[in-house]
């Protein structure tokens, strides 16, 4: 079940327990709650930036520019997290997904510019997310109280009927709690390591036999598709067949229906 960070625990959930703190909303983004209830001042979060990049790169040779990567990655102190080859008649691909440490991903983009190969696109782009981590980790810390409030609670209920609404409530929360730890370690995760999408490119030099084909031999070959496409039409028509024979019975019932009608 989504459960949306804004959301307001109601007070009427409990009836004979002390009420909750107020509700994350009230609370300004630059505090938290203390245990009793007074907001406190929290500490100042550093600012966070994930960086992303993606570069296609023509090369002479896939294995030896292979070679040049693994030198620049184990400088940087980066790792392939994915690695995908295709042969293709006309040109080799190799793409390479890259996790660098945020402080070495501008030196890597740079030994990839000028050691690897001709760099046919570059795109770098930067995504401050500090106010999302912020306000994320406020939330967070609120509803965390609210928890500990409510396990409170639960120690004195009074009837069976608090109990379980209680229970229901914490079980929501420790859900919310979950979602947002887990968000928050996905950006850490972002902000620490960066991502640079990395194509490596070759094109294939074409035969003689290949390179230099005119209209003829073009003229030629469409005539060879156009013929060989009729012919697998009428195969496919001749596999129809069976369905033929059923044509004149089918016309001989409709007659006779027909016939009937008229009558």
């Amino acid at each position: 079940m989504s459960v949306d960070l804004m959301e307001v625990i109601p007070e009427d959930k409990v009836s004979s327990a002390p009420p909750p703190p107020p509700p994350p909303a009230e609370i300004s983004k630059a505090s938290a709650l203390t245990s009793t209830g007074i907001p406190k001042k929290i500490d100042t979060i550093s600012r966070k930036v994930i960086k992303n990049g993606d570069m296609r790169i023509q090369v002479g040779d896939i294995k030896k520019a292979q070679s040049q990567i693994n030198d620049i990655l184990n400088k940087n102190k980066a790792y392939i997290q994915k690695e995908q080859f295709q042969n293709t008649d006309t040109d080799d691909h190799l793409d390479l997904t890259i996790r660098v440490p945020h402080k070495n991903f501008d030196e890597l983009v740079n030994s990839f510019s000028n050691g690897v190969g001709s760099v046919l696109s570059k795109n770098i782009s930067s995504n401050d997310v500090t106010e999302e981590y912020t306000d994320i980790s406020i939330k967070l810390a609120n509803k965390k109280i609210y928890l500990e409030k409510y396990r409170d609670m639960l120690k004195s209920a009074a009837t069976t009927k608090d109990m379980l609404e209680i229970q229901e409530n914490i079980r929501e929360l420790e859900d919310e709690i979950d979602v947002a730890e887990g968000r928050l370690r996905f950006i850490d995760d972002r902000v620490n390591y960066s991502t640079l999408e990395v194509s490596l490119y070759k094109e294939k030099v074409r035969s003689s036999a290949t390179s230099k084909i005119g209209f003829g031999s073009r003229f030629i070959d469409s005539l060879t598709e156009g013929w060989n496409g009729f012919v697998s039409f009428f195969l496919g028509i001749i596999s129809l067949w069976p369905y033929f024979l059923l044509l004149p019975f089918i016309v001989f019932l409709w007659r006779k229906w027909k016939s009937r009608k008229n009558k």
